[in-house]
């Protein structure tokens, strides 16, 4: 009873920052591992060689000309929403509404392009549409905000309720324009006329919603890393108490916060129905809303970083529809090997943020 109660066999200590290249090489060992488990469990459960269901998936994301810009294009689109939901998730604001925020946008431009059409030019139809967009992402953002900032409710159910009357909301103009009557869809909107459809950058269909993901990245970079703004973005979310001591009205932060993301949401509800698709659906954000937040997660909200985790996921998950051409397996073995590579990435930020120190032996217990 009077021995000293034994330390535990190891601790589990915060590191300080390591550099840069060890961060990586961190990184690109849990992918190597993630593919070696991948190879296992493909081997085990199908008998198919890895290697060929690899190769599958990266021609399923870039064997031709075509997938590859599409491949690009999916890849900047997951990367837009990141970018939006990322201001509040640092400023420990749980938007969870980007896919409301995200149909609202594209609601209004539909909205701009089914009633205008014969009443304004095509100038002043897509001049319509982006402020419409971008004042619908904002409202559907502003909302949970002003009563979070007024009255502390929890932003996260707020923002995800959001949701659920944002895809209503589209459900039943779909109804209302439907065409044909009966067939529950809106089909292409002003396919002859193709008023209100956004213009091509460099003769290209594609390069359009690239191109704003580049600008809108090296935006929130420039933003988040050296305007004041995001460094009052930063100190409310570490703690408001501080911010509110140094001077930050934190009510103005998370209002001004929320403005920025539901406007980049907005804008991606724009891309989606102006200049890809052009319609509206219910599941025209097909589900990116959430998996943008893991992507902001994983990348922990450094914009530069979501550029390659939007990029693996959009990757895995074209290569979901080849695997299922050449070997007849469905979309979920895909999302299992997504998933199993997703965790090994997650994973590894423990051993980047924290080592795991063991316990050093006595002389006693040498002996």
């Amino acid at each position: 009873m009077n021995e000293k109660t034994k330390e535990p066999l190891f601790h589990i200590v915060k590191r300080d920052a390591l550099p840069w290249y060890q961060s990586v090489g961190i990184r690109a060992a849990a992918i190597v591992l993630a593919l070696i488990l991948c190879a296992v469990v493909t081997t085990i459960t199908t008998g198919i060689n890895p290697v060929k269901v690899y190769e599958s998936i990266f021609i399923g994301a870039f064997g031709t000309a075509r997938k590859t810009w599409i491949t690009l294009q999916n890849t900047a689109i997951l990367l837009l929403i990141a970018l939006a939901l990322t201001p509040a998730f640092k400023m420990k604001f749980w938007n969870i509404g980007g896919e409301g925020q995200v149909l609202m946008g594209g609601l209004a431009a539909a909205t701009c392009m089914i009633c205008l059409e014969k009443s304004l030019p095509n100038a002043a139809v897509m001049l319509c549409m982006v402020i419409s967009s971008l004042v619908a992402g904002i409202v559907w953002a502003v909302i949970p905000a002003c009563f979070k900032a007024k009255w502390n409710t929890n932003e996260t159910l707020c923002t995800l309720m959001m949701n659920y009357i944002a895809t209503q909301l589209v459900a039943f103009f779909t109804i209302l324009w439907e065409v044909p009557k009966g067939s529950g869809k809106i089909g292409i909107i002003n396919q002859n006329s193709n008023v209100g459809w956004l213009p091509q950058a460099f003769g290209s269909k594609y390069l359009l919603s690239i191109l704003v993901a580049v600008i809108v990245t090296v935006f929130m970079y420039i933003y988040l890393k050296y305007s004041k703004h995001g460094y009052e973005i930063s100190v409310v979310g570490e703690s408001e108490n501080t911010a509110k001591y140094v001077g930050i009205k934190v009510s103005k932060v998370i209002i001004r916060t929320m403005v920025l993301s539901g406007a980049i949401c907005g804008l991606v509800g724009l891309l989606l129905v102006g200049g890809i698709n052009h319609t509206i659906t219910t599941t025209i954000a097909g589900g990116q809303g959430f998996t943008a937040v893991l992507v902001s997660w994983m990348s922990k909200f450094d914009p530069l970083i979501m550029v390659a985790s939007s990029a693996l996921i959009v990757f895995m998950d074209r290569g979901a529809s080849e695997i299922s051409t050449a070997f007849g397996l469905n979309h979920s073995y895909s999302d299992i090997l997504t998933g199993i590579i997703l965790f090994f990435i997650i994973g590894c930020e423990f051993f980047i943020s924290y080592r795991i120190q063991f316990r050093k032996k006595t002389e006693k217990e040498g002996q």
